[in-house]
């Protein structure tokens, strides 16, 4: 398993809007992998792998490179700047936070903090307060100086470093690099079969905030089979229901049947889950009651297209602590390949 790439995936910033440093990184590593490769005027990163017949399938991989995020939306006289999300926060999860603050002259580092008093003249009313993330400011110890080196719209992730922890790996934006990684290693696996379909692989933008590169990205390969590649919740956590558990790491790869964005084609439910018996590839069906995916862009794009999700569970989604099971991640790709060989 090729860690060191899914490293390098989930330590590039870039925020829906400002997804051009992982595409840089998707661009180099895919050199040779398809027949050919265009960006959008969105964007997005659309590959394309030719059939060897006219009139074949087309097959279309969705993998969205965007992470939550801000943007700079303020900065005070004093050199504190204020941000609006690209994304949905939790907002318990942002007090005190590592941020990097990316600009077109270079990363910056600053931290983040609410606004209001700290906890030694707090009231216990004031610490029961959760502020709302444009609560949240940026102290970059520079000044009234900030102002020479952040602008209105440069963007912040978490400054949070890839970590391996037993058979998991933890990082701020396996939301969605992740995908991104199974869409170049799927096709790296496949090598010269699955010629019988023609593959697209769309490294999307913008689906925090809306599916957005997803939506164009479908319209314009009309495909006819979409595959959203994500992950999705594994809640298998103390404080949490049964039922609303949703996957359990180790369990496999998440056969994705329904969100609030779509839901899957139950032929391609039943095709998915025969294979995996077959080839011994673990899994388990998941269904999301709220939050949505690229699978329902290219279920709906243009005259639509019988879709399916595949994600990877993964605990404390939106969080710098993101985690997902080595095992699963493995399963999501020996499926995907072995489903590209059918064709």
């Amino acid at each position: 398993m090729n860690i060191d790439l899914l490293k390098r995936l989930c330590e590039m910033p870039g925020v829906p809007g400002h997804e051009d440093r992982v595409r840089a990184l998707i661009t180099s590593e895919i050199k040779g992998l398809f027949d050919e490769v265009t960006t959008d005027p969105m964007g997005s990163l659309l590959c394309r792998r030719d059939a060897k017949k006219k009139d074949a399938l087309r097959v279309m991989l969705l993998c969205h490179m965007d992470e939550i995020g801000f943007l700079v939306s303020h900065i005070s006289k004093d050199g504190f700047v204020y941000v609006q999300p690209v994304g949905g926060f939790d907002p318990r999860n942002l007090f005190s936070r590592r941020v990097l603050v990316c600009t077109d002259k270079g990363d910056l580092k600053g931290v983040m903090n609410p606004g209001g008093k700290p906890v030694h003249i707090s009231s216990p009313e004031d610490r029961k307060k959760i502020p709302e993330p444009t609560e949240f400011f940026i102290d970059m110890g520079m000044g009234e100086a900030t102002k020479d080196h952040v602008r209105i719209g440069d963007y912040v992730v978490m400054d949070e470093p890839f970590l391996e922890m037993g058979t998991k790996v933890v990082s701020k934006a396996l939301d969605n690099r992740v995908a991104c990684w199974l869409g170049i290693e799927a096709i790296r696996a496949l090598g010269k079969k699955g010629r019988g379909a023609e593959i697209h692989v769309a490294f999307t933008c913008q689906e925090e905030v809306g599916l957005r590169g997803a939506k164009t990205a479908a319209y314009a390969i009309k495909p006819d089979i979409g595959l959203g590649i994500d992950v999705t919740l594994s809640c298998d956590t103390p404080g949490v229901p049964e039922q609303l558990v949703t996957t359990k790491q180790g369990d496999g790869f998440g056969l994705h049947v329904r969100d609030s964005s779509f839901i899957a084609d139950k032929a391609l439910v039943a095709e998915f889950e025969a294979l995996a018996i077959k080839k011994k590839i673990s899994y388990q069906r998941t269904m999301l009651a709220a939050g949505g995916q690229d699978g329902a862009a290219a279920q709906q794009a243009a005259a639509g297209a019988r879709a399916i999700g595949i994600t990877v569970g993964t605990r404390y989604i939106h969080t710098v602590t993101e985690m997902v099971e080595k095992g699963d991640l493995q399963a999501a790709l020996d499926i995907l390949v072995a489903y590209l060989e059918t064709f």
